[in-house]
Formats: structure tokens, sequence, C-alpha cells
């Protein structure tokens, strides 16, 4: 008799137990599948270690183990200097005249404004080998534009550029 009335106490938490795992085995299968598109590279980190990197495609990873992170490696990407575009217009006013002004061999005050285009090869090398690789790369094509200005005169970079 008294078997009986334990079993039943139990049965409630039992069904709820179940549709707990069945919920979770659901949301599992879900995260379990990702896909990458063609213009990007996936890189899967393992418990937040790099694990591998997966080509364009559909692709399945260890859910709650496995995260991806995906890298544009097939896109020219772009850092404009002295100028924004209108699709990545900022109010940076004071930061953009900072950025374009530029001390020329003679002694004179140039505004001079470019583009430097790149394209991500190695996913993995950029997110993990270097610290804030846009501000690098922004600091490195300020460094070389105002040494190449800095050695023309500034009849030279106004014509000839």
């Amino acid at each position: 008799m008294g078997g009986g009335e334990g079993q039943r106490t139990f049965e409630p938490l039992r069904k709820l137990a179940l549709a707990a795992a069945a919920v979770l085995a659901v949301i599992a299968s879900f995260s379990a599948v990702y896909t990458v598109e063609p213009s990007e590279e996936a890189v899967i980190l393992r418990l937040g270690r790099y694990s591998s990197t997966e080509m364009p495609g559909l692709h399945f990873k260890l859910p709650f183990i496995d995260q991806v992170v995906k890298v544009r490696t097939k896109v020219i990407l772009q850092e404009e200097f002295g100028f924004r575009s209108t699709e990545r217009a900022r109010s940076e006013g004071e930061t953009l005249q900072a950025e374009s002004l530029t001390l020329t061999g003679d002694l004179n005050v140039a505004d001079v404004e470019w583009i430097v285009q790149y394209q991500i090869s190695d996913p993995k090398k950029f997110l993990f080998n270097t610290r804030e690789v846009l501000k690098n790369l922004r600091d490195v094509s300020q460094s070389v534009m105002r040494r190449v200005v800095g050695d023309r005169t500034v009849n030279e970079v106004l014509t000839t550029g």
C-alpha cells in the first residue's frame, strides 16, 4: 500500500524531468547546426580555445561546448582616413580633421584623405595573434602616409599625390 503512494508523488517530477530533458535536447539540436556563408570562414573555439577553422557550408558543433566566430575573408574591407563615407558616417569631426591634416616637407599643412583596403587571409591569426588589429592598421597607415607626405612639398602633394 505504501509503495503505491510513493510512486504517485514522484510521477509529476518524472514527467517534469522528461519535459525539461526534451526541451534541452531540442535546444541542443538547433544550436549544433550552423552555416558559414561563402564570403566567410568560421573559427571554432572549444571551451574558449582555438579548435579549428571551417570553410563555407553547413557544419555541426558540440552544443554548449563549441563557439563559432565568423570572419569575412573573401571580402575587401577598407578603412577611411580624413573622411567617412555615407554608410560609415560618424560624428568624429575633431578626429577626422586630426587624422587628415599632415605636415609637408616644406612645412605647409595639407589636408590628405585616403583609403586603405585589406583582406583577411588567415582568420586564426586575425583573431588571436595581434591585439586591436584595426587600431594597429590605422596607426601604421597614418604613420606611413605622414612620412610620405612629409618627404614632399605641398605642390607635389596637391598635384601628383
